[in-house]
């Protein structure tokens, strides 16, 4: 069992990296500051190295600050791991813009409650994990209206020129805002299998193994390294036209907002935060030069998230538990004879 959870996490961290990569990318390629494939070669680099330079406060947080170790059982994560990596295969899929971060906290929390009941959850973790998870979006829309007016006002003077050098000072941003992503995401996946570990009586609460940190690191970054290029598109084009200061504002304010919570152990979606801020730094120059009904399609999907990964677990228990005593009611009398 343990070698599925170890499985599913890698899974789970290599949709992550594959869904983010292109979230970080968008306003790049969009405004031409790189090639496109040249740019996700550096996310992907950026999202390797990035899990050895930072602590593991998320991992924490996702681990021992949400779930009381002593009431979890190691299927509750595995069941909880599987309905977010089909949570996130069907918004693939179906390209919706979800949340990866979304979908483990609606799994963990769905499987946790139909099997081990409430008393497994520690309420004030699940407040210190929603909170940020509701928030971060919303100060991320605020951060970028905010730089992108500052940027506005500074430059207002400047020719047109000066747009290639904020091309280049993009290259720059996009590398930051990809390890602040990996910074906070790889360690969820970390903190899952450490979990695991601990259930098993392999690791401690206070220490993270070093293959587990390698491994994670490796499958964000594997993921970033391919990129959803329909998620490029939709989020570098139907939102707004995508000018170069566009991009900067936002990715400096995705930046400051990511690297801040992952500093208080806070766990949320890079991809959320990137989209809010792109959203503020459009609205700053004119607010209807945002499409506001494709932003709100965008809210649907990411509240929901959460509830249907919740419902999800829960069926994928229910359907796990009439399998297995299907199969107990039919081999049992075979055994007896």
């Amino acid at each position: 069992m343990l070698f599925l959870l170890v499985a599913l996490a890698l899974t789970y961290s290599l949709l992550n990296g594959y869904r983010d990569s292109s979230s970080i990318l968008a306003g790049v390629i969009a405004s031409r500051a790189m090639r496109p494939r040249l740019a996700l070669y550096l996310v992907a680099f950026a999202e390797l190295i990035a899990p050895f330079l930072f602590g593991s406060a998320v991992a924490r947080s996702i681990t021992t600050g949400l779930l009381n170790t002593q009431v979890i059982t190691l299927d509750a994560i595995v069941i909880a791991m599987v309905a977010a990596v089909m949570w996130s295969v069907f918004c693939w899929w179906r390209g919706i813009p979800s949340s990866s971060t979304h979908a483990l906290i609606g799994g963990l929390v769905g499987a946790t409650l139909v099997i081990n009941g409430p008393g497994a959850i520690h309420m004030s973790g699940l407040l210190f994990v929603l909170l940020p998870l509701v928030l971060a979006p919303v100060v991320g829309l605020i951060a970028g209206w905010i730089l992108m007016s500052v940027l506005l006002f500074t430059f207002s003077g400047a020719s047109p020129k000066i747009n290639g050098l904020f091309r280049k000072v993009q290259v720059g941003a996009a590398f930051l805002l990809a390890m602040s992503n990996s910074a906070n995401d790889a360690h969820k996946s970390m903190g899952i299998i450490t979990l695991g570990l601990i259930l098993t009586g392999r690791a401690t609460p206070s220490t993270v193994p070093i293959w587990v940190l390698a491994a994670c690191a490796a499958a964000i970054s594997l993921g970033a390294s391919r990129g959803d290029w329909r998620q490029i598109r939709n989020l570098g084009g139907k939102v707004y036209r995508i000018r170069p200061l566009n991009a900067l504002a936002s990715q400096a304010a995705s930046t400051a907002v990511v690297v801040a919570a992952s500093a208080f152990g806070m766990p949320v979606s890079t991809s959320h935060i990137i989209s809010t801020a792109l959203m503020g730094a459009g609205a700053s120059e004119r607010i209807n030069k945002v499409r506001w009904h494709v932003a709100s399609e965008m809210a649907t999907a990411w509240v929901l998230t959460i509830p249907a990964t919740i419902a999800v677990a829960a069926i994928i228990f229910v359907v796990a538990s009439g399998v297995g005593q299907f199969g107990a009611d039919f081999i049992s009398p075979l055994i007896t004879r």
